[in-house]
């Protein structure tokens, strides 16, 4: 048995375990598109911080892009691999082709406008989370725009991690 003391010094990161848990969504839809590719009208837009550590991009794609990029995964990229800690994909730029790689961590969000779906992962730039919610409704406004009247109804649900984050408990 553990005593007290040991209890109070080890607690269980929740915040941690929620956020690798959604990663592991992001690493699975790829996984998924890496074996059958995209079906019908799916298509990813994934953001990542391009000065995180192991992204790989052209020096021209920093500079346009310093601190953030958006990507989108659709009806040209080639070459998606993916691993347990990053992917890999090629995707024209002003019709040249570029190799990228993006760890998972770098990843600060994943939207599939096609179904609705879009995940948030924290982050401490909140100018970059209402950036990309700009981009995201925009995606949106474009997905009604190309898409039956259905389909025009529904919206992106974005699952954010402060939904889960720890909130300060009531002293009554």
């Amino acid at each position: 048995m553990s005593s007290d003391s040991d209890n109070t010094s080890s607690s269980i990161d929740y915040e941690s375990l929620v956020e690798e848990a959604l990663r592991d969504v992001v690493k699975s839809a790829l996984k998924i598109a890496q074996t059958t590719g995209l079906q019908e009208d799916a298509h990813f837009y994934i953001s990542f911080k391009t000065q995180f550590s192991g992204v790989e991009i052209d020096e021209s794609l920093k500079e346009i892009n310093p601190d953030e990029m958006t990507i989108v995964l659709q009806h040209q990229f080639w070459d998606l691999i993916v691993s347990e800690e990053l992917f890999s994909v090629t995707l024209s730029f002003s019709g040249v082709k570029q190799s990228l790689v993006i760890p998972f961590d770098a990843v600060t969000h994943f939207t599939d406008p096609s179904v609705g779906f879009g995940l948030q992962f924290s982050t401490n730039d909140d100018k970059t989370s209402s950036e990309l919610s700009e981009v995201i409704t925009s995606i949106e406004d474009k997905n009604k725009k190309d898409t039956d009247q259905t389909k025009t109804n529904s919206t992106a649900d974005v699952v954010s991690l402060d939904s889960f984050r720890k909130q300060p408990s009531n002293p009554n």
